[in-house]
């Protein structure tokens, strides 16, 4: 019972994070980014995230896991380049359905995913 509550709000929460990611990439606007440390930075977050968070659709685990490993990638490119993590919980926040769908169990009859 607990585990289909804790899959909407992990699916809810999901479409979220992909709306606000969505309103950032529209909003932005700016000019592209020129240097590598920026290219990288986004090639994790927001879109490595983002294609995490669409898979878990269909590929919970999956896509669970390629979201947290975009985010753990993110930051591991601004602590080499800037030798610092992002200040905040924010950027954890947008992909922590990510981590639920990890947690959650397995479906029954899904053939592990």
């Amino acid at each position: 019972m607990y585990a289909k509550a804790l899959r909407r709000i992990a699916r809810l929460w999901a479409l979220l994070s992909l709306l606000l990611l969505l309103v950032f990439l529209v909003g932005e606007g700016g000019p592209p980014p020129s240097r590598l440390r920026d290219w990288l930075g986004l090639l994790f977050f927001p879109v490595g995230v983002a294609a995490g968070l669409l898979l878990t659709w269909w590929r919970e685990r999956l896509g669970g896991a390629v979201a947290m490993a975009s985010l753990v990638a993110f930051y591991v490119v601004l602590y080499l380049f800037d030798g610092r993590f992002p200040r905040g919980p924010y950027f954890f926040l947008v992909a922590a359905p990510g981590l639920l769908f990890l947690l959650l169990p397995q479906k029954e009859g899904s053939g592990g995913t």
